[in-house]
C-alpha cells in the first residue's frame, strides 16, 4: 500500500485557506494576518509538509535535488575511489539538469528508511539513488509505499520491482578465475568485501562455481570491510601458509585492498607476479601507479553513475529506458598477474 504523500493541497485544506495562501505563509509574503499565517504554519507541521528547500517549484513540475545515502564509514568513503567516481558520473548528468545532489551518510539500513522518507514528505528531493543492497533489503518495501521515484543500483534479484542498473558481477568473477586458471594457478583466493552485501554473496557463489568447475586444487575466500587494512590483514593471513599449500593467485574485491595485499607481499619478501599474482576489482588510477601496475577487472564506474541518474530522470518523466544492465567489468591484465614458477 502506497502512503499518500502531504501536499500543499493537504496543508491549505487543514488550515481553511487558499494553495496561494499557503505558497504566501511560506515565501514570507505580504497578503495574509498573522493569525492566518500561524494558522497555516501549525497545520504543516501537523501534517509534517514543508516547502521544498530549493527552487522547486511548489506544484512539483520540476527536480532540483536528487537524493543519494550511503551506509559505510565516512573515512572509508573518502579513500574508496569507487564512490568518488560514481558521485562524480551522477553529478555529470545533474548538472545538464541543473539539478542538485543531497548526499548522506548513514549508520544503518534503518536509519536510512527513516532518512529517505524524510526527504520525500518534506518535499526535499524529487527522486533518490539506492546503493549498495542487501538480501531481504527493508528499503524496497519502504520506498515503494512511500511512492518515491527510486533508481536501485543492483541486481534484479535484490531490489524487487525498483527500476534498476546493475552490473553481471558473477560474470566478471568467473572471467577472472578462468583467466588465472589459463595462466597456470590451480590455488586461487579472493578477497571479498562485507558479507553482508548482496552482490558480495553473488560474487562468493560465482567463485566457488568457477573453481569447482575448473577443479582448482585450492580456492580460498576470506570477508572483509574494502579496508585497505582488512585487506591486508587477508594477504598476510593467505600467505603464511608455507608453499606448496598456499595460494598463488589472489583477487581482490576492490582496488585500495589490492594495493594493500601488493605491499603486504613486499613486506614477505614475495616478488609480485612471480610468486603470487595480484587481480584488482574497480579499476582506478591506483592500479596503474603502483609497481607492478595491477592487473584489474575495468569497470566505467563515472558512467555507472551517469547511467543510473539519467535512469532516474527517465523514470520521473516517464521516458527513461526501464531496467537494465551497465556493461560487465573487463579484464585488463598488466604487470602483477603472470604464470605461477613451476
Amino acid at each position: 500500500m502506497t502512503i499518500p504523500r502531504v501536499t500543499i493541497k493537504d496543508v491549505a485544506a487543514r488550515a481553511g485557506v487558499s494553495k496561494g495562501a499557503v505558497s504566501l505563509a511560506f515565501n514570507r509574503k505580504p497578503g495574509l494576518s498573522e493569525a492566518t499565517r500561524d494558522r497555516i504554519f501549525r497545520a504543516a507541521r501537523e501534517l509534517g509538509w514543508a516547502p521544498s528547500l530549493t527552487a522547486r517549484t511548489l506544484a512539483g513540475s520540476r527536480v532540483d535535488v536528487v537524493g543519494l545515502a550511503i551506509c559505510r564509514p565516512a573515512r572509508q568513503i573518502g579513500l574508496e575511489p569507487f564512490y568518488m567516481e560514481f558521485v562524480s558520473g551522477v553529478e555529470s548528468v545533474l548538472t545538464e539538469h541543473s539539478c542538485s545532489l543531497l548526499l548522506r551518510l548513514v549508520r544503518s539500513l534503518e536509519e536510512e528508511v527513516g532518512l529517505q522518507e524524510s526527504w520525500w514528505r518534506g518535499r526535499q528531493i524529487g527522486g533518490s539513488l539506492l546503493v549498495d543492497f542487501r538480501v531481504d533489503d527493508p528499503r524496497v518495501a519502504a520506498v515503494e509505499r512511500l511512492g518515491m521515484p527510486v533508481v536501485a543500483v543492483g541486481h534484479p534479484s535484490l531490489t524487487g520491482g525498483l527500476t534498476s542498473v546493475w552490473t553481471e558481477d558473477a560474470t566478471a568473477v568467473t572471467e577472472a578465475v578462468r583467466y588465472l586458471a589459463a595462466l597456470g594457478h590451480r590455488r586461487i583466493a579472493r578477497v571479498g568485501g562485507a558479507a553482508a552485501l548482496g552482490h558480495t554473496s553473488m560474487r562468493t557463489a560465482a567463485f566457488d562455481e568457477a573453481a569447482r568447475s575448473l577443479e582448482l586444487a585450492g580456492a580460498w575466500q576470506v570477508a572483509t570491510d574494502y579496508s585497505g587494512e582488512a585487506g591486508a590483514r587477508a594477504t598476510r593471513s593467505l600467505l603464511t601458509t608455507a608453499p606448496p599449500d598456499r595460494p598463488t593467485a589472489i583477487v581482490y574485491d576492490n582496488d585500495i585492498m589490492a594495493v594493500a595485499g601488493l605491499s603486504v607481499a613486499a613486506e614477505m619478501g614475495l616478488s609480485v607476479p612471480d610468486d603470487v599474482s595480484l587481480l584488482a576489482w574497480d579499476d582506478s588510477q591506483l592500479c596503474r601507479i603502483t609497481h607492478p601496475p595491477l592487473s584489474a577487472m575495468s569497470h566505467d564506474v563515472h558512467g555507472f553513475g551517469a547511467d543510473a541518474a539519467r535512469t532516474l530522470f527517465g523514470l520521473i518523466t516517464g521516458e527513461g529506458p526501464g531496467s537494465h544492465p551497465v556493461p560487465t567489468p573487463v579484464l585488463t591484465p598488466r604487470g602483477s598477474t603472470a604464470p605461477p614458477r613451476m
